[in-house]
C-alpha cells in the first residue's frame, strides 16, 4: 500500500481483510489512513463470513466497505423430476447433449452410518453405486466444483447441488466438470422430500443458459458479511453493496489445465468481486470530480444508493425477506445518481484525530496512523457518532438519553437550492432534526443540522431496528440509512 501511494494512484481496491477489534492492529486500516490523507479513495471487501451479524472486515470510517449482491443474469440450470416438479438452479457449465431422458436420482445423505455421504464426500461415494445417475449433493465439507469431480469420478452422470440453510436462495454460476444444477436450500429440501417418498426416483436437469431480467435483482448474497461494526459501532457498516455473485472475472490459470489457452477467465462470486465494482464506480466518480476528497466520493455513492429491487420492492436478502441496513449499508451503488449527489458530508484527514482519540486509543496508538506524535490531552475527542459520516449507527442501552449529533453538509448540485428534511424514524426511537430547510445560495456552501435520536419509553420487541433520514430538493434526494441496537445493559 506505501508502495502504491509513492506510485501516485488514485484508487486502492482491497479484496482482502480479516475482522479486527481495533483498528491499530489492522495493517489495512494503517495503511488505508496514509492513503486517503494522500487524498487516495480505499475500497475494501466486507468479507464473505455472512449471514451472521459483526462478521464484517475492514470497518474503519476512511474506507469504504463493500457488501455484495446478485445481479439481474441467471445462468439458468432446471432440475426437472419424475413427477413433473420444476426447480430452476444456476450453473457455468451448459452442455448441450446432456439428454432429456430421466435418469435414477439418488442422495447419498440417505445412508445414515456416514455423516459425511450427504456431502459427496469422496471416500463416501466409494461405497455407494452412483453410476449413471443423478446424485444429490448438500454444500459442506468439502468445496463445490470439488464435489461434482467425486462424482464424475465415481461414475455419476451429473449432481444436482443443494444450498445450506445459511446460503438460502444465494446459488452460484459456476465451471463445473459435469452436469450440474446448483438450487436453493428450500428447493433442496423439496427434492429430498421427493426422493424420500418416491420408490424408484428420478430426473434430468434442462440447460437454459444466460436469461436476463432478474427483477428480484439486486438481493444481498448469503455470503456477504454483516454488521453490526464490531471495532467502531458508532458507525455503520458496511457502507454500501455491489455487483458480487456470478461476476465474469479475470483469471490466472485455465479451468481445463490446459497450457495453450484463451480461457484466462472464470465466474466468481463473493465481495471480493463487488468491491473493484465500487473501486471502478470512484475512479469514475474522481475523474468527473478530481476535486472531490475520498470522503466526499463516498458520500456520494452512500446518498445516491439504491433501496428498491428492479421490481421496485425493497432489496431483499438471502431469504428473500426485506434485508436490513447491516446487510445494505446505504443500499445498492447507482453510479449515474453518485455522479450528481446534491449534497455531500465531507470528511478532513484531520477530523480523524478527535475520532480515533474518541475510541480511547492511546497516544502511540494514534500515532500509527498519524506517523506522528499525536497527544489526546490537547484535542477535544468526538464520540463515533459526531464523526461527519454519510449514516448514523445508535446504541441505546438501557437508560440511554438523547444522543445528539450534528453534520455539516456541502452542497455541490445547483447553486439555489432548497433541501427539505424527511425523517423515518427508527421504531423505539424518535428522531428529530433542526433546522428542517436547509437553503443554499451558492456551490460549496455549508451548512449545518443537529439530529437528536431520543429513546422512546416502550421499547420494541426487536434488537436491531432501522430509518433514514432524507434531505429532498426539487432535484435531489440525499439519503442518510439510520441503524440502531437496543441492549438492556
Amino acid at each position: 500500500m506505501d508502495l502504491a501511494i509513492e506510485d501516485g494512484v488514485d484508487v486502492l481496491s482491497l479484496s482482502l481483510g480479516k475482522l479486527t477489534s481495533n483498528f491499530y492492529e489492522d495493517v489495512i486500516a494503517l495503511g488505508a489512513f496514509s492513503a486517503m490523507e494522500k487524498g487516495i479513495f480505499v475500497s475494501c471487501a466486507a468479507g464473505n463470513s455472512g449471514p451472521y451479524s459483526y462478521s464484517t472486515a475492514n470497518e474503519a470510517p476512511w474506507i469504504l466497505t463493500v457488501g455484495a449482491s446478485t445481479i439481474d443474469r441467471k445462468i439458468k440450470a432446471t432440475a426437472v423430476l419424475g413427477n413433473n416438479q420444476e426447480f430452476d438452479g444456476e450453473s457455468a457449465f451448459q452442455p448441450s447433449d446432456f439428454p432429456p431422458t430421466l435418469l435414477p436420482l439418488v442422495y447419498p445423505g440417505s445412508n445414515v452410518s456416514d455423516i459425511f455421504a450427504k456431502y459427496c464426500d469422496p471416500d463416501s461415494l466409494k461405497n455407494t453405486n452412483i453410476t449413471g445417475k443423478i446424485v444429490l449433493c448438500e454444500l459442506g465439507l468439502t468445496a463445490r466444483i470439488e464435489k461434482g469431480k467425486a462424482v464424475k469420478a465415481a461414475g455419476g452422470a451429473a449432481m444436482i447441488l443443494m444450498n445450506s440453510a445459511s446460503l438460502a436462495n444465494t446459488t452460484l454460476a459456476e465451471a463445473h466438470v459435469l452436469p450440474v444444477t446448483h438450487v436453493s436450500y428450500a428447493d433442496g429440501l423439496k427434492i429430498q422430500e421427493y426422493i424420500n417418498t418416491t420408490l424408484i426416483p428420478t430426473a434430468t436437469i434442462v440447460f437454459k443458459g444466460t436469461i436476463i431480467g432478474e427483477d428480484r435483482a439486486p438481493v444481498v448474497a448469503g455470503f456477504s458479511s454483516r454488521g453490526p461494526n464490531y471495532a467502531s459501532p458508532g458507525i455503520l457498516k458496511p457502507d454500501i453493496i455491489g455487483p458480487g455473485v456470478n461476476i465474469l472475472a479475470a483469471w490466472n490459470i485455465s479451468l481445463e489445465n490446459n497450457t495453450n489457452t484463451n480461457s484466462t477467465f472464470n465466474m466468481i462470486s463473493g465481495t471480493s468481486m463487488s468491491c473493484p465494482h465500487l473501486s471502478g464506480v470512484a475512479a469514475l466518480l474522481k475523474s468527473v470530480h478530481p476535486d472531490w476528497s475520498p470522503a466526499a466520493i463516498k458520500s456520494a455513492i452512500m446518498t445516491t444508493a439504491d433501496v428498491l429491487n428492479l421490481g421496485s420492492n425493497p432489496i431483499e436478502d438471502e431469504t428473500y425477506l426485506p434485508a436490513d441496513v447491516f446487510a445494505i449499508g446505504a443500499g445498492h451503488v447507482n453510479p449515474s445518481k453518485a455522479n450528481d449527489p446534491g449534497l455531500i458530508y465531507d470528511i478532513e484527514p484531520s477530523d480523524y484525530l478527535p475520532y480515533l482519540c474518541g475510541l480511547n486509543y492511546t497516544n502511540r496508538q494514534v500515532g500509527m496512523f498519524m506517523q506522528r506524535k499525536a497527544n489526546c490531552s490537547e484535542i477535544t475527542s468526538i464520540l463515533e457518532g459526531q464523526l461527519n459520516y454519510p449514516s448514523f449507527s445508535i446504541q441505546v442501552r438501557g437508560n440511554s438519553t438523547a444522543q445528539v449529533y450534528s453534520r455539516t453538509v456541502t452542497n455541490v448540485g445547483q447553486a439555489n437550492s432548497t433541501y427539505i428534511v424527511e425523517i423515518d424514524s427508527p421504531p423505539g426511537l424518535d428522531v428529530k432534526v433542526e433546522p428542517t430547510k436547509l437553503v443554499f445560495s451558492e456551490v460549496k456552501q455549508k451548512l449545518i443540522y443537529q439530529v437528536t435520536f431520543t429513546p422512546l419509553a416502550t421499547r420494541p420487541s426487536t434488537t436491531y431496528n432501522q430509518g433514514s433520514l432524507r434531505w429532498i430538493s426539487e432535484k435531489h434526494i440525499v439519503r442518510s440509512p439510520i441503524g440502531v441496537r437496543f441492549s438492556f445493559f
